[in-house]
């Protein structure tokens, strides 16, 4: 399903976190249901509007919920030796999740994936909010079209288009119905090591 980059010369390439880089078994519907909100509202959104001592009971549960899901995650096939290649060809590398720094971190380690770079919702505005990406794009001193996002939902499509980078959608099972929107799909990450370095 992966299409050949025609004329990409990525500088960058930025990995979304959870069922990308990393396993994650996070059941939002049960996240949801606890916190009690609707099915079709972004949590972190729903927590933000909430007031104060109920916002913090709310994401007291998500970070639990978070904590958790850090201790079983497992680095998703093929990872490695694409981080490998493009490290060998001196491609910047960072991550960008809508976890906290706190699991974040814990998941990179447990894992043994480092980055120098590590932006999640604690350090600036969440997916599909651009800000994220366009700190490391500005941080690599590097132009937002010179750099590909890479992750496995519609926030990561629709942030890299609001940072005006190319996207690419990791699909691990079925292919959701917004996969026609990003720039490209893979998957497997022996596809995008192909796709970044043709």
């Amino acid at each position: 399903m992966t299409q050949t980059a025609v004329n990409a010369n990525y500088q960058g390439v930025i990995f979304d976190l959870d069922n990308t880089l990393v396993s994650s078994s996070l059941n939002f519907k049960h996240i949801r249901d606890e916190i009690g909100c609707t099915e079709h509202t972004d949590l972190l959104t729903y927590i933000e509007q909430l007031p104060e001592v109920e916002a913090q009971a709310a994401m007291d549960i998500v970070l639990s919920h978070e904590y958790q899901d850090a201790e079983s995650a497992v680095l998703m096939p093929g990872v490695v030796e694409c981080l490998a290649a493009l490290a060998e060809q001196n491609i910047k590398m960072a991550v960008v999740t809508r976890n906290c720094q706190h699991a974040a971190q814990l998941k990179l380690a447990k894992t043994g994936l480092e980055f120098d770079i590590v932006l999640t919702r604690d350090d600036a505005p969440a997916k599909p909010d651009p800000t994220a990406l366009l700190q490391v794009a500005d941080s690599w001193q590097v132009n937002p079209s010179q750099c590909i996002y890479v992750g496995d939902f519609l926030f990561d499509i629709q942030a890299a288009d609001n940072a005006q980078m190319d996207s690419c959608l990791y699909i691990i099972d079925a292919c959701p119905d917004y996969a026609d929107t990003a720039t490209y799909t893979i998957e497997h990450f022996s596809q995008l090591t192909k796709l970044v370095l043709p």
